[in-house]
């Protein structure tokens, strides 16, 4: 069994290369979000976030469904927490990128002025950094214990899972 845990702030591409990665190595993709919750609630994802802000019971529902599911079989677990959250994984990878790259990637996956989800971003990420901290005691700006941090600006997402690809091939893993 190998789970593997990705973890970044939005528009880093955790989805994107968590997805691929459970692709090559045929395992289950956990990426179950706040955008899933919110789908499931009939809300949209601004209402779930703002609601967030004040009922833990957000937060909790997303990371306890996405561990549970991770605990059942090999996977790739991609979330924004899973490199803390899933103490049991056998490769953490962080990925990060600039805000200016983070905000162009949503703009260019959603639309809308670059500008307003710049500002956006920018007030999501601290108030997902004051909830972690106050939820579970995380601080998810530190992240230096992650067995690979990879910069998702210099790298093609198919080059980045070459290097997630690599670590597992060198740590003897396999699903």
């Amino acid at each position: 069994m190998i789970r593997i845990a990705i973890s970044g702030k939005s528009g880093c591409g955790n989805t994107t290369v968590s997805t691929l990665l459970a692709k090559k190595l045929e395992v289950n993709l956990i990426n179950f979000t706040f955008r899933q919750l919110a789908a499931e609630k009939g809300m949209t994802l601004a209402e779930v976030l703002e609601a967030a802000k004040t009922d833990d019971s957000f937060d909790k529902a997303v990371d306890t469904r996405q561990v549970e599911l991770a605990m059942q079989s090999s996977c790739v677990l991609g979330s924004r927490l899973a490199i803390w959250m899933l103490k049991e994984a056998d490769l953490k990878v962080y990925l990060l990128a600039s805000d200016e790259v983070r905000a162009r990637r949503i703009q260019n996956r959603e639309g809308g002025d670059l500008a307003e989800i710049a500002a956006f971003t920018a007030s999501r990420d601290k108030n997902d950094t004051e909830r972690y901290k106050k939820l579970y005691g995380i601080d998810n700006t530190d992240y230096a214990f992650a067995d690979l941090v990879i910069d998702t600006a210099k790298y093609a997402p198919d080059e980045i899972v070459s290097q997630i690809l690599a670590e597992v091939s060198k740590r003897g893993l396999t699903a």
